[in-house]
């Protein structure tokens, strides 16, 4: 991904709401690619990644992909419930970290952005994540869904290794799998999050649109604290 990439476009959008930069916190659960996907994002290792599903993110991490975004790596959830536990607290704590621009407290945090394992069919870490730990403590209009790994939903059957993409056949099922869990995310946490993003990557495709939704969904007002 060009670090340039709608530069104009995110100045613009952050000239509105008065922010410099955009703060990204990227969550989900072990597994999902965050460090993956912010890799590819980086087009170079910013990121460790876990191998057969260990994960390798302990703490929450700051990168800059550029002067006007900065992403926060975090630990997946998912390991275990001790483990669980101590992330969510991190999380929160991350969550009410707070910036002062003109003797004024905000919260540090704009934009959370939640992947998802497009390979499996379980939001029930999800679910969680954002009903005990996201939804309560940063306003929801604030909180965007990606799924990942779109190259080996349907057991990767369905993978144009030619030309590097989904066939029709995987394409419309991911049509329908951004829709679903748009509609699943809406009834089990009452929030209303606009159409995720499907993405793989371990192939950098749909990665730019990825970004677009971030781009295209910056807050238009610095955010204020939940008490």
């Amino acid at each position: 991904m060009n670090s340039v990439y709608r530069m104009a476009d995110i100045d613009e959008n952050l000239r509105i709401a008065g922010l410099r930069p955009l703060d990204v916190l990227v969550v989900g659960g072990t597994g999902a690619g965050k460090s993956s996907t912010l890799n590819t994002l980086f087009q170079r290792e910013v990121a460790k990644v876990g191998n057969e599903g260990e994960p390798e993110t302990m703490s929450v991490n700051s990168v800059r992909l550029n002067n006007l975004m900065r992403f926060w790596d975090t630990p997946g959830l998912g390991d275990n419930v001790y483990k669980d536990k101590g992330y969510a607290k991190e999380l929160v704590n991350v969550l009410y970290r707070e910036c002062t621009i003109s003797d004024k407290q905000y919260g540090l945090i704009d934009t959370v952005l939640v992947i998802l394992d497009g390979s499996g069919r379980d939001l029930g870490t999800t679910y969680k994540l954002l009903n005990e730990v996201i939804v309560p403590n940063i306003q929801t209009d604030r909180i965007l869904i990606a799924i990942n790994q779109a190259d080996v939903a349907m057991k990767g059957r369905h993978w144009n290794e030619t030309w590097d993409c989904p066939d029709n056949v995987l394409h419309e099922f991911l049509e329908q799998k951004a829709a679903s869990v748009q509609s699943r995310i809406r009834e089990a946490t009452g929030v209303n999050v606009v159409k995720p993003v499907y993405y793989s990557a371990e192939r950098n495709y749909n990665v730019e649109k990825l970004l677009d939704m971030i781009i295209d969904n910056i807050p238009r007002e610095r955010r204020q604290l939940k008490m």
